[in-house]
Protein backbone atom coordinates (compact mmCIF):
# COMPACT_ATOMS: atom_id res chain seq x y z
CA UNK A 1 0.00 0.00 0.00
CA UNK A 2 1.80 3.42 -1.04
CA UNK A 3 2.24 5.90 1.60
CA UNK A 4 -0.46 8.61 1.98
CA UNK A 5 0.24 12.33 2.42
CA UNK A 6 -0.45 13.69 5.73
CA UNK A 7 -3.94 15.02 6.33
CA UNK A 8 -3.61 19.52 5.60
CA UNK A 9 -5.24 19.36 9.58
CA UNK A 10 -2.04 17.95 10.56
CA UNK A 11 0.12 20.44 8.25
CA UNK A 12 -1.55 23.41 9.78
CA UNK A 13 -0.81 22.07 13.06
CA UNK A 14 2.83 22.94 12.47
CA UNK A 15 1.65 26.41 11.25
CA UNK A 16 2.45 29.75 13.65
CA UNK A 17 -1.07 30.88 13.73
CA UNK A 18 -0.89 33.49 16.01
CA UNK A 19 -0.94 37.10 15.20
CA UNK A 20 2.04 38.98 14.46
CA UNK A 21 3.66 41.87 16.35
CA UNK A 22 5.49 44.69 14.89
CA UNK A 23 7.43 46.92 16.89
CA UNK A 24 7.39 50.27 15.19
CA UNK A 25 6.17 50.85 11.28
CA UNK A 26 3.54 52.31 9.70
CA UNK A 27 -0.10 51.05 10.04
CA UNK A 28 -2.22 50.10 7.48
CA UNK A 29 -6.44 50.62 7.12
CA UNK A 30 -6.28 46.46 8.38
CA UNK A 31 -4.02 46.85 11.52
CA UNK A 32 -4.38 46.97 14.79
CA UNK A 33 -2.31 49.32 16.68
CA UNK A 34 -1.18 49.92 20.61
CA UNK A 35 -0.31 52.65 21.34
CA UNK A 36 1.30 54.17 24.58
CA UNK A 37 0.27 56.94 26.95
CA UNK A 38 -0.70 59.83 24.89
CA UNK A 39 0.84 59.75 21.54
CA UNK A 40 -1.01 60.44 18.65
CA UNK A 41 -3.49 58.32 17.59
CA UNK A 42 -2.43 56.67 13.78
CA UNK A 43 -4.74 57.78 10.89
CA UNK A 44 -4.67 54.28 9.89
CA UNK A 45 -5.79 51.14 11.79
CA UNK A 46 -8.32 50.10 14.98
CA UNK A 47 -6.15 51.43 17.88
CA UNK A 48 -6.14 50.67 21.66
CA UNK A 49 -3.73 53.05 24.14
CA UNK A 50 -1.89 51.46 27.03
CA UNK A 51 0.56 53.22 29.54
CA UNK A 52 3.67 51.32 30.12
CA UNK A 53 4.28 51.03 34.20
CA UNK A 54 6.20 53.80 36.07
CA UNK A 55 7.09 52.36 39.11
CA UNK A 56 11.05 52.08 38.18
CA UNK A 57 10.33 48.49 38.21
CA UNK A 58 10.79 45.77 35.42
CA UNK A 59 7.10 44.89 33.92
CA UNK A 60 6.76 41.79 35.19
CA UNK A 61 8.35 41.94 38.18
CA UNK A 62 6.84 39.81 41.77
CA UNK A 63 5.66 42.90 43.63
CA UNK A 64 3.78 44.34 40.17
CA UNK A 65 2.61 41.01 39.46
CA UNK A 66 -0.82 40.41 38.01
CA UNK A 67 -1.27 41.40 33.76
CA UNK A 68 0.67 44.46 32.59
CA UNK A 69 -1.15 47.16 30.75
CA UNK A 70 0.01 45.92 27.64
CA UNK A 71 -1.42 42.33 27.92
CA UNK A 72 -4.30 44.45 28.84
CA UNK A 73 -4.38 46.21 25.80
CA UNK A 74 -3.58 42.65 23.92
CA UNK A 75 -6.59 41.48 25.09
CA UNK A 76 -9.02 44.28 24.27
CA UNK A 77 -7.56 44.68 20.54
CA UNK A 78 -8.45 40.52 20.47
CA UNK A 79 -11.83 40.76 21.76
CA UNK A 80 -12.56 43.96 20.27
CA UNK A 81 -11.93 41.73 16.92
CA UNK A 82 -13.78 38.77 17.94
CA UNK A 83 -17.04 40.98 18.72
CA UNK A 84 -17.13 42.55 15.49
CA UNK A 85 -15.78 45.91 16.81
CA UNK A 86 -12.85 46.09 14.96
CA UNK A 87 -11.63 44.83 11.67
CA UNK A 88 -10.68 41.82 11.38
CA UNK A 89 -6.86 42.59 11.68
CA UNK A 90 -3.95 40.17 10.62
CA UNK A 91 -1.38 42.05 12.24
CA UNK A 92 -0.35 44.51 15.34
CA UNK A 93 1.90 47.60 15.29
CA UNK A 94 3.19 49.05 18.25
CA UNK A 95 3.91 52.72 18.91
CA UNK A 96 5.70 53.07 22.05
CA UNK A 97 8.62 54.06 24.04
CA UNK A 98 11.45 52.06 25.03
CA UNK A 99 10.09 51.35 28.45
CA UNK A 100 6.36 50.83 26.80
CA UNK A 101 8.51 48.35 24.18
CA UNK A 102 9.62 46.49 27.22
CA UNK A 103 5.85 46.12 28.83
CA UNK A 104 4.83 44.28 25.18
CA UNK A 105 7.18 42.20 24.95
CA UNK A 106 7.06 41.29 28.63
CA UNK A 107 3.32 40.55 27.96
CA UNK A 108 4.27 38.76 24.36
CA UNK A 109 7.23 36.39 26.58
CA UNK A 110 4.99 35.93 29.77
CA UNK A 111 1.23 36.48 29.89
CA UNK A 112 0.02 33.66 28.88
CA UNK A 113 -3.04 34.53 26.88
CA UNK A 114 -1.16 36.97 25.39
CA UNK A 115 1.34 34.26 24.56
CA UNK A 116 -1.50 32.04 23.09
CA UNK A 117 -3.11 34.52 20.65
CA UNK A 118 0.23 36.79 19.62
CA UNK A 119 3.69 36.37 18.68
CA UNK A 120 7.09 39.36 17.81
CA UNK A 121 7.10 39.27 14.18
Amino acid sequence: MPDTPAPSYFQSMKEDRRIPVHIGGVPGPEDAVLVEGMAAMPAWGHARRFTAPSTGHQPGCFCCAGRGPAASAFSALYRDRAMGLAPYFRRVIVLASLPGQADVRAALEQDAVTRARFRLA
